[in-house]
């Protein structure tokens, strides 16, 4: 009877041993093998853009009316362009800010349907994630060409799908995490003004992270912009550093 429950022991430990390092390599399989290769060595992910004198000034997590309107305002006064890669249903919310983006002139990207990451997305929510998001912005009738992942992760089927959609996967080259609680505005000033160089793809946030973050982001941005500007630097959209600002509103069928 001992002898038995021995061998029965061994076999379920066996076999929650396999199943361990089952689980294990379909997890590097899926999240982190895709993260390291789609993040270092893929050809066709952007992370900056080869230009003499320009950089790309980015804001994600949006559209937030406590704040991209003023991000937009100081854009604004300073006569420069940025993209915006926004959450597809937040936008749905304020297509109002879309449309202001859009006529001031700036460029516009997809941040996933509701910024919840591809790490543990499995393929048919990954699928549906851009299904939404790409009906979304048919229904306020933009064309998007751009894609940045939340959080910048990627799993196995994240690239197969922007790439479907024809959207260009864009990451960065400087982050300040103006995101985080612990960010001050002296840190995100100092990280942009002191390692910008020409063609970096500055990745900042007019929405979520720590309470209020964006107040630091929009505070920083008022003595960045100007000193950027008087090392000599120009603003452009991404779309801009390829054939000029093409975001035009596509006109509807109906009108």
């Amino acid at each position: 009877m001992n002898s038995c429950i021995f061998k029965v022991k061994k076999v379920i430990q066996i076999n929650l041993f396999i199943a361990v390092k089952a689980l294990g390599l379909g997890f590097t399989v899926y999240n982190i093998l895709p993260n390291i290769y789609f993040r270092n060595k893929c050809r066709y992910i952007i992370k900056k853009i080869d230009n003499e004198d320009s950089i790309f000034l980015t804001f994600d997590d949006g559209p937030d009316p406590r704040y991209t309107l003023r991000i937009l305002k100081i854009l604004e006064r300073y006569e420069i362009k940025a993209t915006f890669f926004v959450v597809a249903n937040k936008a749905k919310k304020h297509p109002d800010i879309i449309n202001k983006m859009i006529e001031d002139g700036h460029g516009l990207g997809l941040h996933s349907y509701s910024h919840r990451s591809f790490w543990l997305s499995l393929f048919w929510k990954t699928k549906r994630d851009f299904e939404k998001s790409m009906e979304i912005f048919n229904d306020l009738n933009y064309s998007l060409e751009y894609f940045r992942p939340p959080w910048g992760t990627f799993n196995l089927f994240t690239s197969y799908f922007s790439r479907k959609n024809k959207l260009e996967t864009i990451l960065w080259s400087l982050n300040a995490q103006d995101w985080s609680k612990k960010t001050t505005v002296e840190h995100i000033t100092n990280k942009i003004v002191d390692n910008t160089k020409s063609g970096d793809i500055i990745v900042l946030h007019d929405s979520n992270g720590a309470e209020n973050a964006p107040e630091n982001t929009i505070k920083a941005l008022e003595i960045i912009i100007p000193k950027l500007i008087e090392k000599g630097f120009k603003f452009k959209t991404i779309d801009e550093s390829k054939r000029g600002n093409k975001y035009e509103k596509i006109v509807s069928k109906d009108s």
